[in-house]
């Protein structure tokens, strides 16, 4: 395609320029990476005896050898069908793993990226496989990716392929353990399916290819209509991509530089199939001529008609020494190619010109070649791709960009890319500290004075406690102040003083009941009971804020929120069941000091989970070896092995989540993995609009995603609730902020929040930072999400009534009498 150099194309793809490509494994080396492996693991099974060897696929002028095929088999039981289809790969040479459960299908594919996988859908007692095979094509990897499903031999009537096709199946195939059928079949999908997949993924790496090509690259149809322009044809031409595509060539400015009968001589050639190539002077956007080498290929297409013109141009350096703006351009494009990228496709970008705060001394020219030389390791991660490929782009940048480029690598370098910078604590003191004391872990040490902060707490059900024998024994006055339980506006503070500040075993109870997490557990109601009546007592009833009451509001919360349309569509029971848990126990045993009070005083927990998210590694810790220890409490006794570790994990990362430090990481996720692809589905509409939105609710990172913004909305809802409840959960939050204040002062340890001086504080304007900087952009994302227009009702009375307070200079709670 006239490019000076030879591009070769990885990811199992590779340009065959005579000789076998060095990222390519002989035969031998590929049999070496097979082992006998557990079936039900998702591990490769026996490797076939004979020698496995490379497939030559032709496409276009291109010859492409892949590895063997690589298969995954979920079938939950041997059977014959499923030795069937392992023999059938022996035969082929296929590489062939088997999985036995959704888990390890989803697991092993994540492993692997397999170019077939072949799922039982013949008994939906083991597993849904239409709910795999969305979960599979969830993951970006499988676009190209054959799936086909084993269906049993219709009885009478014939099924329509529909729910299949939906489910994101490619084929069927009706069950028949004959091992040639399956021969046969293997056969038939590697020759057709998976070799148009395998055509389309080189299809991708090719375009990729022109995208970091330094030549102007333009085609167009059959008709002269431009289809693509590549970012180094925008960056010497200056138009943009979307200036240009849909546009017949002859509407774009022409240069009268060129001989009048030349653009005639150019058509007559290309028309008739064969290739043009010669000097051409271009029209830029600002007017210029630039005159090029330009090479034009007719593509022969469908019917072996004409059906592209590709048009590859490249400037000619001698017309452009004269030329003192196109050298600027050609020297400024050089960066833009590099990167991928074109300037003017940048919304807003600053010039950088202009950003750049260091000197023109001459140090900016020491490239970092040992940083590239860390950066050019095999295995990177996504940042460290980001920063070769900014280290590289400052190899052949001016002396402006690559100043600019050092600043944002000095960024890039920290951990903190989601936590927006303060300014002076002489700006917003309350600011500060609130955000300051919740999202750092404080470590301002005090040489030979610390203060060993250890909770003895005994940890066990205490036996003095009577509660009823099950839901229906609750006392009628208790049953009455959960009537409305379901309602956002609920008061917990009725149900604290009803319980005698045991509200978390009654409301337990009853929620726990409506959503059924007995059956799901198959847990007796007297086990949950139990289990609830033990975590409670772990709650420290002297704290004013993190007691139990606190939890059953965040209990109450997430049940609201799971009741929600879009939360029912994107979460599964057992996701359900892993949310109210997690909220049952997400504060258990808080000592009513913040993370950053116990590592400046060097606590035992700090101590034990070294400084790092300390508070919410106990509560879920602890919640696990309270359960598990004493089987009338054990909740977890009846379920499934494999059940219990997906509760358990979805339980420990909920409950991690409410840890602040990490609260911009989350949202922004939320925010760019699901609320924007569902903004983009919904102004687009179209024919799979309903199946897109299921994919994007759907897919195991983002159910992951929903529960974590679940918990930590419902866990900092207090200004989102009715004005009453949030002006006494403010007046509990602040006291607990005064108390910690006061034993630091004792203590003469470090005062993480200095503002939060009983004496001097405002209640008003700390409720306001803290409405303004963690709850407005959170509940913006969560409410475009769920859809909840009471609570941001409530959001904004509550942030009205403290900006009264704070007009007025009043530090309380509420105004005075009159």
């Amino acid at each position: 395609m006239g490019c000076a150099s030879s591009i070769h194309i990885s990811d199992r793809v590779v340009y065959h320029s005579g000789k076998e490509s060095e990222d390519s494994h002989s035969p031998q080396q590929t049999n070496t990476t097979q082992h006998q492996g557990n079936p039900a693991s998702g591990l490769p099974l026996k490797p076939p005896s004979c020698k496995t060897t490379l497939t030559e696929v032709q496409f276009g002028p291109m010859k492409l050898f892949k590895d063997p095929l690589q298969v995954l088999l979920v079938f939950a039981k041997e059977d014959s069908q499923s030795n069937g289809f392992c023999w059938a790969c022996e035969k082929a040479n296929f590489r062939c793993s088997m999985a036995r459960t959704p888990e390890s299908a989803l697991e092993c594919f994540l492993e692997k990226h397999h170019d077939l996988v072949i799922i039982d859908h013949r008994h939906s007692r083991h597993f849904d496989a239409e709910a795999l095979c969305r979960s599979i094509r969830a993951v970006n990897s499988s676009e190209n990716t054959v799936i086909v499903a084993v269906v049993k031999r219709p009885d009478r009537e014939e099924a329509s392929v529909m729910p299949l096709i939906n489910a994101g199946f490619n084929r069927r195939y009706v069950e028949n353990a004959n091992m040639m059928a399956c021969y046969n079949e293997l056969l038939q999908l590697e020759h057709g399916e998976v070799r148009a997949q395998f055509k389309l993924r080189a299809g991708n790496a090719i375009f990729t290819a022109l995208e970091q090509s330094q030549e102007a690259i333009e085609i167009t149809s059959e008709d002269q209509v431009i289809q693509y322009v590549n970012p180094a044809y925008e960056s010497i031409m200056g138009y943009q991509q979307g200036e240009l595509i849909g546009k017949e060539i002859i509407e774009v400015p022409k240069s009268e530089k060129n001989k009048p009968d030349l653009l005639e001589t150019i058509n007559s050639c290309i028309r008739k199939g064969k290739e043009w190539q010669g000097i051409y002077y271009a029209k830029k956007k600002n007017g210029d001529s630039i005159q090029q080498n330009v090479k034009i290929t007719p593509v022969i297409g469908q019917g072996g008609k004409i059906r592209h013109y590709v048009s590859i141009n490249r400037p000619l350096n001698d017309n452009n020494k004269t030329d003192k703006s196109s050298e600027r351009v050609q020297a400024e494009s050089q960066t833009d190619i590099q990167s991928s990228k074109h300037k003017d496709r940048r919304k807003g970008s600053l010039d950088v010109r202009s950003t750049t705060s260091r000197g023109s001394d001459g140090s900016s020219q020491r490239r970092h070649s040992s940083m590239a030389r860390i950066h050019s390791m095999t295995i990177e991660a996504p940042i460290t791709k980001v920063i070769n490929i900014i280290n590289a782009a400052q190899e052949s940048s001016p002396m402006p960009v690559a100043e600019a480029l050092d600043r944002v690598l000095e960024i890039l370098r920290t951990t903190e890319l989601y936590s927006p910078q303060l300014g002076t604590k002489d700006e917003d003191p309350h600011t500060n500290d609130l955000v300051g004391g919740l999202m750092t872990d404080g470590l301002r040490r005090l040489s030979g004075n610390e203060y060993i902060f250890s909770t003895k707490q005994p940890h066990h059900l205490p036996s003095h406690l009577t509660t009823p024998l099950s839901l229906n024994d609750i006392p009628p006055r208790i049953a009455q102040t959960m009537e409305n339980e379901d309602s956002w506006d609920f008061d917990i503070f009725n149900l604290e003083a009803a319980t005698l500040k045991r509200p978390l075993t009654y409301l337990g109870l009853k929620i726990f009941s409506r959503f059924g997490v007995c059956e799901f557990l198959n847990c007796p109601e007297a086990t949950l009971r139990s289990w609830l009546q033990v975590i409670e007592a772990n709650y420290h009833s002297s704290n004013s804020y993190h007691n139990s009451t606190h939890a059953a509001d965040v209990l109450h919360a997430t049940a609201y929120f799971l009741c929600k349309e879009r939360v029912k569509q994107s979460l599964d029971p057992i996701d359900e069941v892993a949310a109210l848990i997690a909220a049952t126990v997400h504060d258990v045993d808080h000592p009513g000091r913040t993370n950053s009070f116990l590592c400046n005083a060097g606590s035992e927990l700090a101590i034990l989970y070294n400084d790092t998210a300390v508070l919410e590694s106990h509560h879920a810790a602890l919640a696990f070896q309270i359960t598990t220890r004493d089987d009338k409490c054990n909740i977890f006794k009846n379920i499934e092995r494999n059940e219990y570790r997906t509760l358990r994990q979805a339980i420990i990362d909920m409950v991690l989540a409410t840890e602040m430090t990490k609260h911009f990481e989350h949202v922004n996720k939320f925010v760019n993995s699901i609320n924007k692809p569902l903004a983009a589905l919904e102004e687009n509409g179209g024919n799979n609009d309903e199946e897109s939105v299921k994919s994007v609710l759907t897919s195991p990172e983002n159910r992951i995603l929903v529960k974590r913004m679940l918990i930590k909305c419902a866990d900092i809802s207090n200004p989102c609730r009715p004005q009453e409840l949030c002006i006494e959960w403010a007046g509990r939050i602040s006291e607990e902020y005064f108390a910690q204040t006061d034993e630091e002062k004792r203590q003469g340890l470090p005062v993480v929040m200095p503002v939060f001086d009983r004496n001097t504080c405002s209640i008003p304007k700390s409720q306001i930072s803290f409405i303004d900087y963690f709850i407005t952009d959170m509940f913006d994302a969560w409410d475009a999400f769920a859809d909840l227009p009471n609570l941001m009702q409530h959001l904004d009375n509550n942030f009205k009534y403290w900006k009264g307070l704070d007009e007025r200079k009043l530090h309380s709670l509420r105004p005075p009498p009159e």
